[in-house]
């Protein structure tokens, strides 16, 4: 097995939480990763229909009986029950760390934990493999375009499967089977549409009303599929930050996915070659570059810092990472030879601003790393120091 970066946060945190949720999408490697890590753990799936009822019929004792040893619950969320009768046990044990709940369905999970364990349950994300642990294992592609058009679900390198043979499969599962239990839609085809819509506006402000207007449907609904995105860790969006510099600013936010083999797959790519020419490269690459820190993030246990930047004259910053009393900015460029126009955004807020030269950062499609008078530049293979510098 591929070793996550999250591993090490969830042995510490088993050890301070009496319940650990780690959600994240479907084939991230969630199961597998805590059933390496917790050997001697029970494991239900609630999916499965027979281990279902038992949780339904008689919460108490599926509970009980799984607290001696410990227990991985997948998909807990499909047994809302459970979280009231987790509480009452785990306050009355004061045992840490018993009881593990996976889901691929964040919304539905996390609202039952804050309803019924809260303060009791630590919560993590785990995305698929981001480049730092690619590389770690010896497995991440030198060329950009194609690590770009794989994307880092576990089952394509694991086993070696094509990734224009995995990810329709992957829409077909996720459509039919996530959507419907999230929200009863009538119209899955407009559904399905409405996601390739999305897959062709990334890096865009999200116009509910755009995308509502082409597929026939109303806003209030585009909304409400758009949180079913981001519930399956699909999409996510990113909020403008609130500094303005005496400058109007932007308010709605961007669009992005966190997997980039699965978005070229949503927009028909079907070669590295072809996604070597698309015109819309260099926003798969904003994607992956973004993706790429929240993942960082979540495998380290933490929360997103991340926001962008835009005035009402189109000067942009696209990525801004709080980071204490200081803001971190990142340009992103997919070309791989360095331009001096690439830091010319980067420029135009470090005068706005006022921040140190250190606090500015290029990601850039080539390879070298390299400190320049405007701001460092980082090869994509680089991401993780943007945890560092």
């Amino acid at each position: 097995m591929i070793p996550r970066s999250l591993g090490e946060k969830l042995k510490a945190l088993v050890k301070a939480f009496p319940v650990i949720s780690l959600t994240g999408p479907r084939q991230s490697g969630k199961t597998t990763l805590v059933q390496a890590l917790f050997p001697g753990y029970a494991y239900a799936n609630l999916e499965n229909i027979d281990e279902r009822e038992a949780a339904e019929e008689d919460p108490v004792r599926f509970l009980r009986i799984h607290a001696r040893t410990g227990v991985i619950i997948d998909e807990a969320q499909k047994v809302p029950a459970l979280f009231s009768y987790l509480q009452g046990i785990v306050d009355a044990s004061g045992e840490m760390g018993k009881f593990i709940l996976t889901g691929s369905q964040n919304f539905l999970l996390i609202e039952k934990i804050t309803q019924s364990l809260a303060g009791r349950a630590a919560i993590c994300h785990l995305m698929p493999f981001g480049i730092p642990e690619l590389d770690g294992a010896g497995l991440l592609p030198d060329n950009l375009d194609q690590y770009i058009f794989c994307g880092g679900y576990p089952v394509l390198y694991d086993r070696k499967v094509d990734p224009t043979d995995y990810f329709p499969s992957y829409v077909q599962t996720y459509i039919d089977r996530d959507v419907r239990s999230i929200k009863n839609i009538g119209d899955l085809s407009t559904f399905r549409r409405f996601v390739k819509l999305c897959a062709g506006r990334v890096g865009q402000l999200l116009n509910l009303s755009g995308l509502g207007n082409e597929l026939g449907i109303n806003y209030k609904t585009v909304r409400s599929w758009i949180s079913i995105l981001e519930a399956s860790f699909i999409i996510f969006l990113l909020t403008p930050h609130h500094r303005n510099f005496n400058k109007r600013l932007v308010k709605q936010p961007k669009l992005y996915f966190y997997d980039t083999g699965l978005l070229c797959s949503l927009l028909d790519i079907r070669s590295e070659k072809q996604l070597a020419s698309h015109y819309l490269r260099g926003s798969i690459f904003e994607s992956m570059v973004v993706s790429e820190y929240i993942k960082l993030r979540y495998h380290r246990g933490l929360q997103s810092n991340a926001f962008f930047w835009r005035n009402s004259t189109g000067h942009e910053i696209d990525l801004l990472i709080e980071d204490g009393e200081h803001l971190k900015a990142v340009e992103i460029k997919s070309g791989e030879t360095l331009n001096s126009d690439f830091f010319r955004g980067l420029k135009y807020y470090r005068r706005l601003s006022g921040e140190q030269a250190e606090n500015f950062n290029l990601i850039y499609g080539g390879d070298k790393t390299l400190v320049r008078k405007d701001g460092n530049a980082i090869g994509w293979k680089s991401i993780a120091s943007l945890l560092n510098n």
